[in-house]
């Protein structure tokens, strides 16, 4: 089920790359057909070094704990699609619905924030930052202070 009407975009900040606009839009515009209350209400675009872009959908479960998370059905997508050698994952945009009808970009979960800088530690994220409202940038692994980090 389509959002309809398509809820108001999400205005990129002057210092985002045109790249990860283009992340943004792909995370809006795949939410924006996918969307369903209750069962399909994040998605996420990610992009890899190489330049390819893989979008993931949430999906929740009738029981909580089979709930999967976008970020985690996007990075299944990278690594399905290159199987061999490392997920070099440069960028990662989320976004949701905002009760007043538009899209708003959200940090990742805690369980997604450990699953993205496992893989990708030096990958942007972006988020909207608590009080400000303002879109930010970070690296994977400086959402997790102190992570233990593991040897695979």
């Amino acid at each position: 089920m389509a959002l309809s009407p398509a809820p108001a975009a999400v205005t990129a900040p002057p210092g985002m790359p045109a790249g990860d606009v283009a992340l943004l839009r792909a995370a809006e515009a795949l939410l924006a057909a996918s969307w369903v209350g209750g069962r399909h209400e994040v998605a996420t675009a990610l992009r890899l070094g190489d330049g390819s872009v893989h979008r993931g959908v949430h999906l929740e479960g009738s029981c909580r704990r089979s709930s999967v998370c976008a970020e985690c059905v996007a990075l299944g997508a990278a690594r399905s699609a290159r199987p061999d050698g490392p997920l070099e994952v440069a960028s990662v945009v989320s976004v949701q619905v905002k009760p007043a009808g538009q899209f708003r970009v959200i940090a990742p979960c805690g369980v997604c924030r450990e699953l993205i800088s496992d893989y990708a530690p030096a990958a942007r994220v972006w988020l909207t930052e608590p009080g400000t409202g303002l879109l930010a940038c970070h690296a994977a692994l400086d959402l997790l202070p102190e992570k233990t980090r593991r040897s695979w």
